[in-house]
């Protein structure tokens, strides 16, 4: 086991090198660009949809805009936010936070493009369904000459999007907290997302349409308790983020110059993991969009990263940064619920202990439909199928493991799916923009 954790330790650290780094924020800088600020500008428009205004019933697709939103919220709005932020602040300090908050602002752009693409480019699979994601627009979308590069997303997509780390984290907090051995975790957590996928996505989106709001509110108000009982440290610790971003602790050369390095890969990686931006796990969601207008959806898809990020995330961040270092211990999700149980007490340890378990459980429910969506597409829907046993037990066995471990192999997964994604959301932007154009004269924006 120790050799396992190793080779994975080795390879997030060659595949999270600086040129994955410049292709997230690049891709999402000129995403941002070409669209001309789109994201900051059709928030109103976006609201619209989400609520349902132009939805219609016979439009093809499995699932309406909110579940769909929904359904990539629920794998997006989780354990990434609650100890993915304890773990960039743990590894690269408060200035981590500031490189978090510009992937997710770039990523926006990038959330638009992808998610109109995977509707612009579906395929009928076997049973005749409308499917999108990564894999159809490479191939659908570029030609055959790129499925070489959709067999690439979908093989590191098996891996990248089994819910392992919500296991590991869930079963390591109430272990730490509540005396709960890692095995009972794990064996029921697969029981219950086992009972829930079973009935597909459109059940996947029926579930995780309820969950999301409730958990959402309930970790809004408990932060904001912490957040409100510590308000006269909140300028400082926003004053800390920055200077950690850019101060002369960061910037200057020798070791300090390496620590820079790590803050910036620290801060994208984790808002990678926290939003998804670029990876490709939502656009696989909002593909099976009830839609025939691929920028509606790819309009609602942007508001993901500005939700996760800039609102939960900084969020969780003030609560961490307000305990100080009492709060640290343990793994990511331990230090996190130490700083709510620091400032609310039991009470809030509680409350966060049953929202983690919300948070954990539906992001298992989500990432299972994008699992089998990447081996349905490698092997077809009767052989893909099976896969599902697989992404259970990995439920089970990633209860067992090490943080390290199962953090460093999802996010090696992470990177090898997002370079196919970026390099066909790219090569595709020129289509994306004429839709976009299209689209704006036909609806008189």
């Amino acid at each position: 086991m120790a050799s396992f954790g190793r080779f994975w330790a080795g390879a997030v650290d060659l595949a999270w090198g600086p040129p994955l780094v410049v292709l997230l924020i690049g891709a999402g800088l000129y995403f941002t660009v070409v669209s001309r600020f789109l994201p900051f500008r059709a928030l109103r428009h976006s609201w619209d949809i989400l609520r349902g205004k132009y939805d219609h019933e016979r439009d093809p697709g499995e699932i309406t805009h909110f579940q769909a939103l929904s359904s990539a919220l629920s794998a997006t709005i989780g354990m990434g936010n609650i100890s993915g932020v304890a773990i960039a602040i743990s590894l690269g300090g408060p200035g981590a936070v500031f490189w978090m908050w510009v992937a997710g602002a770039v990523g926006m752009a990038t959330k638009f493009f992808t998610c109109t693409l995977a509707v612009m480019f579906r395929k009928k699979d076997e049973n005749g369904i409308d499917q999108g994601g990564p894999m159809y627009f490479l191939e659908v979308g570029l030609g055959k000459a790129f499925k070489p590069l959709a067999v690439m997303f979908s093989i590191f997509g098996m891996i990248g999007c089994l819910a392992m780390f919500q296991s590991n984290q869930l079963a390591s907090l109430l272990d730490a907290h509540w005396g709960i051995n890692p095995w009972i975790t794990g064996i029921l957590s697969m029981i219950f997302v086992g009972v829930v996928i079973v009935g597909g996505v459109v059940r996947v989106g029926q579930v995780t349409s309820r969950i999301v709001p409730a958990m959402v509110v309930i970790y809004f108000v408990a932060a904001l308790l912490v957040i409100v009982s510590s308000h006269q440290d909140i300028p400082a610790l926003f004053a800390s983020i920055f200077t950690h971003a850019f101060g002369s602790q960061a910037v200057a050369g020798g070791a300090a110059g390496v620590a820079f390095k790590q803050v910036v890969v620290t801060g994208v990686k984790r808002a990678a993991f926290s939003n998804e931006a670029g990876i490709g796990t939502a656009p696989m969601a909002h593909g099976a969009a009830k839609t025939t207008e691929p920028v509606r959806e790819g309009l609602v898809a942007m508001i993901g990263p500005f939700f996760d990020t800039h609102i939960v995330c900084t969020l969780t961040a003030l609560v961490i940064l307000s305990a100080g270092g009492t709060a640290v211990g343990g793994d990511g999700v331990v230090m996190t619920v130490n700083a709510f149980q620091q400032a609310l007490g039991g009470v809030g340890k509680t409350v966060l202990i049953l929202v983690i378990t919300l948070f954990s459980v539906s992001t298992m429910i989500s990432y299972s439909y994008y699992s089998l969506k990447c081996s349905r597409y490698l092997f077809g829907s009767r052989f893909g199928h099976y896969y599902i046993y697989v992404y259970l037990a990995s439920i089970l066995v990633a209860a067992l493991w090490s943080q390290d471990t199962v953090v460093n192999m999802l996010d090696t997964a992470f990177a090898m799916m997002a370079f196919p994604t970026l390099v066909g959301a790219l090569l595709l932007s020129p289509k994306v923009m004429a839709a976009l154009r299209d689209y704006y004269r036909r609806m008189g924006i």
